[in-house]
């Protein structure tokens, strides 16, 4: 699986990337874990076809970027009626106007570039921790994409300047908060773009220096902006799109990661399959039950942990936990979809204002800067994933509590003397009750500005950043599930009369195997936190995915 590419939305390379960071003031670096640059080379962006993998290679791999012929060529007919209405002095909103409430403010000739200048320094004020640096990757490809529809009368070679940077491995520290959703993700954009003018601040080469001095040392020159090009540049969604294209293609490999985790659960506790069986979800076919209950069925295939006590088991049927997996991983998966789906048709989209019309010379004042459908599809994100992480805690719980498991009290060989796994389960319990909070929708919310002639915003960068916390959040409880369960596989795994050790199902078998490579049973107490690093190293680098499914082969 390492370093590959599929087709399967459901399946992600592994990938390095750095993160900076801001803490008093001062800027360090965090290491992620990423596969070498795939076999991608330079992505063509044609305003048309750029898919989410795209946009995540782009954002985790550095691949680089160029326009594509024809966007150039729809890029310069809009441009050439920009330059048209300078000429003849017509009235164009954000070209010879102000902007937001200042629209009614006639901006002279002479000063129609200084106004973009201008447009550019104010709404350069955003506050925070910087972006995440595949986030600002993202921001700077799908920027360009939705410049290459040819809508927006920006310049070839102003657009051309925009992906120099970003080939170049220049990266603008924006400031993550400011943005509420409409009129584009102004403060972040215009971040963005104050380093193509040599100005702000970038992390390039390891080090954090003046924009001016990294484009110096690019071999690049300052932008000089042109009518309507600082308005072009900053109309959008980039910023919380670009957070949803990546925390959505993350979402869905976590989806395969739940199921094998609940799978591994499962055998630990000794629960039935019945509850997977596919003529229970023929009747009720929603696309992702199915699919959710297919590796259930392919996780736990052959286990002679289940044939051990599938004749004279008291018990009727498991708790909802395991029961009703399906049921709710699938419901998740569902919603990972529809949210696919909103941030594929996005990324694709012209979010400008206003937009140009080559074929009829017309500009049309409207709103699709507006973050509504993204704020909505963050906000659904955000509650899935929160919903995955819930029903692994009650796994977790199970697998812990000795009355309900059957199991070693804590999973812990000496209960009393050794506590095992007990706060391993506090852990996970803490950062799903923290995910309840983050999973409130801030999409409910709305706050006017710019004198109220903006009076109502989507605030869908506040659903970007609290979906990016719960995306960390569930890879984490995930994680302690897989090191519980492994734990828990250890001891039921072993034949109450033969003492025996029996295999589980041989996706659950290699799952357990991947785990044990780096993370040994646990005899006597350690300190936990190192293991739940360990195995959320593995989840990160999809060492646990990568192994079941060369077992078994690629999960749904």
């Amino acid at each position: 699986m390492k370093g590959s590419l599929t087709s399967d939305p459901f399946v992600f390379p592994e990938r390095t990337c750095v993160i900076v960071r801001c803490i008093s003031g001062a800027f360090f670096v965090n290491s992620r874990h990423f596969s070498p640059l795939n076999a991608m080379k330079t992505l063509i962006l044609d305003g048309n076809s750029l898919s989410i993998e795209q946009v995540y290679q782009c954002a985790c791999n550095k691949v680089p970027v160029a326009l594509s012929p024809g966007a150039k060529k729809k890029m310069n007919a809009s441009r050439r009626i920009v330059e048209e209405w300078v000429k003849s002095g017509e009235t164009v909103y954000g070209v010879t106007t102000g902007f937001g409430e200042l629209s009614n403010v006639r901006i002279s000739a002479e000063h129609i570039e200084e106004l973009q200048e201008n447009l550019i320094k104010s709404h350069s004020a955003g506050i925070g921790d910087p972006l995440p640096v595949e986030v600002v990757r993202a921001m700077f490809v799908l920027r360009l994409n939705a410049l290459a529809k040819g809508f927006s009368g920006i310049r070839v070679e102003t657009a051309e300047c925009f992906a120099d940077v970003y080939n170049a491995g220049i990266v603008p520290i924006i400031p993550s908060k400011g943005s509420v959703g409409s009129s584009g993700d102004l403060a972040p954009l215009a971040h963005l773009v104050l380093t193509l003018i040599g100005q702000g601040k970038v992390f390039y080469k390891n080090s954090v220096m003046d924009a001016a001095l990294a484009l110096k040392k690019a071999r690049l020159a300052p932008l000089r902006l042109a009518a309507k090009e600082g308005l072009s540049l900053v109309n959008g969604t980039q910023m919380m799109t670009g957070y949803g294209a990546i925390a959505v293609r993350e979402s869905q490999e976590l989806c395969k990661l739940a199921d094998i985790t609940a799978a591994m659960a499962t055998e630990a506790l000794r629960g039935s399959d019945t509850a997977f069986d596919k003529r229970i979800h023929a009747l009720r076919p929603y696309p992702g039950q199915q699919a959710s209950a297919e590796n259930l069925r392919r996780l736990m295939a052959s286990s002679e942990i289940r044939e051990s006590h599938r004749h004279g088991d008291p018990r009727v049927q498991d708790a909802y936990s395991i029961r009703c997996i399906p049921q709710v991983h699938g419901a998740s998966r569902d919603a990972v979809r529809y949210a696919f789906d909103v941030i594929t048709t996005e990324i694709n989209s012209a979010t400008d204002n206003p937009l140009i019309m080559p074929g009829t010379k017309e500009h049309l004042e409207g709103g699709n800067f507006h973050g509504q459908p993204v704020a909505f599809a963050l906000d659904f994100l955000a509650i899935a994933l929160a919903e995955l992480a819930n029903i692994s805690e009650r796994r977790i719980e199970r697998m812990v509590n000795g009355s309900l498991s059957g199991l070693p009290r804590f999973l812990a060989e000496g209960s009393g003397l050794h506590s095992g796994m007990m706060i391993a389960q506090y852990t996970a319990a803490a950062l799903v009750s923290e995910n309840k909070v983050l999973a409130h929708p801030a999409s409910v919310d709305s706050i006017p500005t710019s004198a109220n002639q903006e009076d109502h915003n989507s605030m869908g960068s506040v659903s970007a950043h609290k979906l990016w916390q719960v995306l960390q959040n569930v890879r984490t409880v995930l994680a302690i599930e897989l090191m519980v369960a492994s734990q828990g596989i250890d001891f039921s795994r072993v034949d109450p009369a033969s003492k025996r050790l029996m295999k589980p199902g041989k996706g659950v078998r290699a799952a357990h195997a991947a785990v044990r490579k780096h993370l040994t049973h646990l005899g006597a107490d350690r300190v936990l936190h190192d293991d739940i690093q360990t195995a959320l190293h593995l989840v990160k680098n999809h060492s646990v995915t990568g192994a079941v499914e060369r077992a078994i082969g690629t999960l749904r």
